[in-house]
């Protein structure tokens, strides 16, 4: 039991670092600063965190940091989506009505 208890510090720590990450990343992506928000994005939306997917797929939409790409574009949405993040399906389904998905 003793040992678990230990555990919870060193969990929220790297907890607190994957959130620390996604705000680099969201306010990189926000003052246009495209190649720093991939480097901060990439591995969270890898280990399946929602908002970062939804990051890269705005940035292989719009070739922003990134060549643009829908394939990658629509795939990274499509993960987003799944775990229920509104704005990706949003955007998801405007690709696909026009074409582009």
């Amino acid at each position: 039991m003793r040992r678990y208890l230990l555990l919870i510090p060193l969990l929220t720590l790297l907890g607190s670092s994957a959130q620390s990450d996604f705000q680099t990343g969201e306010a990189a992506f926000a003052r246009g600063d495209f190649e720093t928000a991939y480097r901060e994005l990439r591995s969270l939306a890898e280990q399946g965190g929602a908002g970062a997917q939804y990051y890269l797929g705005a940035m292989y939409a719009a070739g922003q940091g990134v060549p643009q790409d829908a394939t990658q574009a629509v795939e990274w949405y499509r993960k987003a989506a799944e775990q229920g993040h509104a704005d990706a399906l949003s955007r998801l389904a405007w690709m696909f009505v026009n074409g582009s998905g």
